[in-house]
């Protein structure tokens, strides 16, 4: 006598059901995480451009900072800057960038010469690149508000 395997069978109705269930799950989780996602690069966009609008740049009296070499920073989530401020005989010296994040902003980095030249933060900012100017130009006066001697 022949014995039949004692294993069950699994109907394809049963295989559908089953890849349906573990489909649909998927797309809720792809959904759920997706969601999260753009949730917070929107809530990250809200706070960049907050911050972008907030900054206001105030030009710095050189003569009340000693020589000296000064770093100051800022960041608006999307862009950030730090800076090297090397400052003798009052002068603006050098600036160097140490940092910079930046979308398309790279071509801002020009601005450093710009306010080296002008011994000034009163300086136009690079066409096409304004936010990352004015992220670079707040970098530069928290250098030098940092250096300043009452």
């Amino acid at each position: 006598m022949i014995l039949k395997s004692q294993t069950p069978s699994t109907s394809p109705r049963g295989k559908n059901k089953t890849f349906i269930a573990v489909s649909i799950a998927a797309l809720i989780l792809a959904l759920l995480i997706g969601g999260y996602f753009v949730t917070t690069y929107l809530i990250q966009l809200r706070e960049y451009k907050k911050r972008i609008a907030d900054i206001s740049i105030t030009n710095v009296n050189l003569s009340k900072i000693p020589d000296g070499f000064y770093t100051g920073s800022y960041n608006a989530i999307m862009i950030a800057a730090k800076v090297r401020v090397d400052i003798a005989d009052h002068n603006i010296q050098n600036i160097t960038i140490l940092y910079h994040k930046n979308e398309r902003g790279k071509k801002a980095e020009i601005i450093v010469k710009e306010i080296k030249s002008a011994q000034s933060l009163n300086v136009d900012t690079i066409t096409g690149a304004t936010n990352s100017s004015r992220v670079i130009l707040k970098a530069v006066q928290n250098a030098l508000d940092s250096g300043v001697k009452a």
